[in-house]
């Protein structure tokens, strides 16, 4: 696939659009990982929170795999992550010090180790450079979402998905409700026509602010930034394609993954307005428009104080289908009622234990260390990018106050992370205008 917009349009329509990316399935390879029960090296890039947790969940999907490497832009965070790792971790603690690597090139040095899965976890901006250079090694990839911040980045990212297939490397993403045992059966339900055809829907992510981290001495400018790497569209994608994202991605699972037409939104900020929040915005509202006349309806805000929803909600002309990611909910009502039967829900870590059962982060470890060892490697390629594709159409409706096509926002040129950076880098961007920012 070319990765200019000029040709892009030329040879590439809306019906075509879900053939790019679904063509992944076109170029498997007859090369096959060896089976064996050999130890798997697996290496982490990005040493925070979500990076360390998914490090743990690598380690105990497998009885014979070892944490072998660690990567980081920053010292303290490589630090923090290893001596909590060290100790949750045991025996299967492999990582020497010649192994912790530093830095803005750290994640190139641990993967040109004979790593054999690698953990990608650095902020979003990042993610296209670090797929692309693990494919081009040949690492199977835990890739945490979301994988790109603009256009320019999630053709990278569609090609890497599809290199990642020909070469027969697992590729499984961080959408992690995918992997969620009661949400699978809920969703399955609606695909499988439990409430007739689906009319219209809508998600939300209403939540809380988040973290916010005070300039240090001797912070520059792009470390200060880096280190609040939320508040700068140009690293995090902004909070729709940041966090909300995940509730995108289940409205896409449940209309079947098919692409909207086009989207229509508004956003800004009103709450969080200080300078240190950057460029981003605070609430989001957007419509999707799929084929047939159904629309999505979707919200987010990242504002303390204000009522908190976590949701999917569904309306068929036989039935109505609600996901409340908060309360566990998981309910069919109308001609068809369901409601899934295990009394925890599911709903945390805790409850998991509770059962047994793995939890949706362990699960997707699970799925990813299985395929490898079966000579079956999963790639989530298809469909995870076509929901980072619609939350990137909708942050740009909302920035530009326009209609936007699904076929637009894909080839948009509009670039967002400068791709080399430094310490020294001073990079910046306005805060969106609607009606004026119509630059898509």
């Amino acid at each position: 696939m070319s990765l200019s917009r000029r040709n892009f349009i030329k040879n590439a329509g809306l019906t075509t659009l879900a053939g790019v990316i679904a063509s992944n399935h076109a170029f498997a390879s007859d090369a096959l990982w060896i089976n064996n029960t050999n130890t798997l090296k697996v290496g982490l890039i990005g040493c925070g929170g979500r990076g360390s947790a998914a490090a743990v969940e690598a380690i105990n999907a497998d009885p014979n795999v070892v944490l072998y490497a660690m990567a980081d832009a920053f010292e303290d965070h490589m630090e923090q992550s290893y001596a909590s790792l060290k100790e949750k971790l045991g025996a299967k603690m492999q990582v020497t010090k010649e192994h912790r690597f530093v830095g803005l090139d750290a994640y190139q040095k641990l993967i040109d180790l004979d790593v054999d899965v690698v953990l990608l976890a650095a902020p979003p901006a990042f993610r296209p450079a670090h797929l692309e250079a693990a494919v081009k090694a040949g690492k199977h990839i835990f890739c945490e979402k979301p994988f790109a911040v603009d256009g320019p980045g999630l053709r990278r990212v569609i090609a890497a998905s599809k290199e990642a297939k020909s070469k027969n490397l697992a590729l499984v993403s961080g959408f992690c409700w995918r992997y969620h045992v009661p949400k699978r059966e809920a969703f399955g339900r609606v695909l499988n026509g439990q409430i007739g055809e689906v009319l219209n829907a809508s998600c939300s992510y209403n939540t809380g602010e988040l973290w916010y981290k005070e300039r240090q001495p001797g912070w520059t400018d792009f470390e200060y930034q880096l280190r609040n790497w939320l508040y700068y569209n140009w690293l995090s994608g902004d909070h729709i394609i940041e966090q909300a994202i995940h509730s995108i991605d289940m409205m896409q699972w449940a209309m079947g993954d098919q692409l909207p037409l086009r989207v229509t939104g508004s956003g800004g900020r009103q709450k969080r307005v200080d300078k240190k929040f950057g460029n981003v915005y605070d609430h989001f509202s957007v419509v999707y428009e799929y084929p047939d006349g159904v629309k999505g309806y979707f919200s987010s805000r990242q504002q303390n104080n204000t009522a908190p929803s976590y949701d999917v909600e569904l309306i068929g002309d036989t039935g109505r289908c609600i996901v409340d990611c908060r309360t566990g909910g998981h309910d069919i009502v109308g001609k068809n009622p369901w409601k899934y039967a295990d009394e925890t829900k599911f709903t945390d870590e805790n409850a998991y234990k509770k059962t047994n059962a793995r939890s949706m982060y362990q699960q997707e470890h699970d799925e990813l260390f299985a395929s490898i060892r079966s000579n079956k490697p999963k790639n989530d390629g298809e469909w995870m990018v076509k929901s980072n594709l619609v939350a990137l159409a909708g942050r740009m409706a909302a920035y530009s106050g326009q209609t936007v096509s699904l076929e637009a926002a894909l080839a948009s040129n509009q670039v967002l992370f400068p791709g080399a950076v430094s310490w020294d880098t001073k990079y910046d961007l306005p805060i969106a205008i609607p009606g004026i920012d119509v630059t898509i």
